[in-house]
């Protein structure tokens, strides 16, 4: 007899069909900061899931059908924009990536610890990016004190610029931050967001600071030696950024610095 193929696609496609019709909930907490009536709370929220959907759909059909005050951010829907970042049962996601079939049927929503709460599921990550980005002057700082517009852009190797394509894919997110234990413990701590920014800072070739600079930003325990190595935001980033590797050699580059 013939054996059966056990694929990933017809694995996913069974998952998918067998999910459509059952029943979900999702417990949600709720919590509006600019009402002084209201108090944390979780809500629970039932309804039928359908073969593909995602947190981002359920939660649409929650405030279209069910409760219209529901809050939650959202944008592309396509892993990108990082707008719709949640703790999903205790860890941080997408809520446009996360499948319910594969979280559910009891699926309790948070909103992300650490930055600032709009309502719900929505927070401000976009303040503390600007700051950690201000702090941490996250642009490209010349070499050349005068810009020629008229001259032709330098080339630069592929590999390299390979090298700097994969951390410049970060979306700022915040899951990192999130699942960050010293995050949480520490408002100034740049998290491995802002340690990402500095190694891809230090792969560009049109970059002019050094690592004496580049101390002088992340050198502390505020910088990369406030990480406690649990790694976290390596294992929850939806980008599968290599933030473990970038974490440990910038800290290695930082220590040569100390003991020069």
């Amino acid at each position: 007899m013939a054996s059966v193929p056990h694929s990933s696609e017809a694995m996913g496609t069974s998952r998918t069909q067998s999910a459509s019709g059952e029943k979900i909930r999702l417990h949600i907490v709720r919590h509006n900061p600019a009402d002084p009536a209201s108090v944390p709370h979780v809500q629970t929220y039932e309804l039928e899931q359908t073969a593909g959907m995602t947190l981002f759909i359920a939660l649409s059909e929650v405030r279209d059908t069910l409760d219209p005050s529901l809050q939650f951010d959202f944008v592309c829907r396509a892993g990108i924009c990082g707008s719709c970042a949640m703790v999903i049962n205790g860890r941080p996601g997408l809520a446009c990536r996360t499948l319910t079939q594969n979280v559910g049927p009891e699926i309790t929503l948070a909103p992300l610890p650490v930055f600032e709460l709009i309502g719900d599921l929505s927070v401000d990550t976009g303040n503390w990016m600007r700051a950690m980005s201000e702090r941490l002057e996250t642009w490209v700082h010349m070499k050349q004190q005068e810009v020629d517009l008229t001259r032709i852009e330098e080339t630069m190797d592929p590999d390299l610029a390979d090298k700097i394509y994969e951390l410049d894919r970060c979306i700022e997110c915040g899951c990192c931050v999130a699942a960050c234990g010293t995050a949480l413990m520490r408002k100034d701590f740049v998290g491995a967001v802002g340690l990402n920014k500095i190694g891809r800072f230090r792969l560009d070739p049109r970059e002019a600071r050094t690592d004496d600079d580049y101390y002088e930003l992340v050198g502390d325990d505020s910088g990369v030696f406030g990480c406690m190595s649990l790694l976290a935001c390596h294992d929850v980033c939806p980008k599968d950024l290599p933030l473990q590797t970038q974490i440990a050699f910038i800290r290695r580059k930082m220590v040569g610095k100390v003991w020069r």
